[in-house]
C-alpha cells in the first residue's frame, strides 16, 4: 500500500488534503492521472469500476469520467484543466455530470446537502528519494456536510489505494 503520510481532512476552510507516497516515478503517476487506459484501472473507490473515460490533458482541455458502483449505479464527473505541468502538477475543475458531460447538481445522484456545482482538484507530484509524493487538494467543499466530506475523503483514499496497486502492476 502507498505510504499514507497524511489525510488531514481540511488544511484550510473548504479544502480536503490527502498526501501519499508511491513507490513509482512521478512520470508514471502523472500518466495514471492523464491517460484513460491507466486512469480506468484505479478511478473510483473500492469495488467501483471506471467504464468510461475521456481526457484532453491540456490547459482548457476537458475530461469526462464515470464510476460504476458495485450495484451498477453510474456516477459521472467532468471538468476542465486549468494547469498541466508534466510531471509535477495538475489543476482541474470538478463537477458532477450526466453521461453527456453536462454539469448537474449532486441531487441528480440522490445526494443531499449543499454541494457546489464546481470544485477544484489540485494534484502535486514531488520526487521523494526515488518515489513520488502526491498531495491532493480538493477545494470548494466548505458548504458540504461533515458526513459528505468524510465520504469524499474515504472515496479518495480508496481510489489512491487502487492507484497504488495499478502502479505496481505497470
Amino acid at each position: 500500500m502507498a505510504t499514507r503520510i497524511g489525510s488531514s481532512g481540511e488544511s484550510a476552510k473548504g479544502e480536503l488534503v490527502i498526501t501519499r507516497i508511491f513507490d513509482a516515478p512521478r512520470e508514471r503517476v502523472f500518466k495514471a492521472w492523464t491517460d484513460c487506459d491507466r486512469l480506468t484501472r484505479w478511478w473510483g473507490p473500492k469495488g467501483f469500476t471506471a467504464p468510461a473515460c475521456r481526457i484532453d490533458p491540456r490547459v482548457g482541455g476537458e475530461y469526462l469520467n464515470s464510476m460504476r458502483s458495485p450495484d451498477g449505479k453510474e456516477f459521472w464527473s467532468t471538468g476542465k484543466f486549468r494547469e498541466i505541468r508534466e510531471p509535477e502538477r495538475i489543476v482541474m475543475t470538478d463537477s458532477f455530470a450526466d453521461e453527456q458531460g453536462n454539469i448537474v447538481p449532486a441531487s441528480y445522484y440522490g445526494m443531499g446537502g449543499d454541494w457546489p456545482l464546481e470544485m477544484l482538484v489540485t494534484v502535486t507530484l514531488d520526487e521523494d528519494e526515488g518515489k513520488t509524493k502526491l498531495t491532493l487538494k480538493h477545494s470548494g467543499t466548505d458548504r458540504i456536510s461533515d458526513s459528505d466530506r468524510n465520504d469524499m475523503e474515504q472515496g479518495w483514499c480508496e481510489s489512491l489505494d487502487k492507484l497504488d496497486e495499478s502502479l505496481k502492476e505497470a
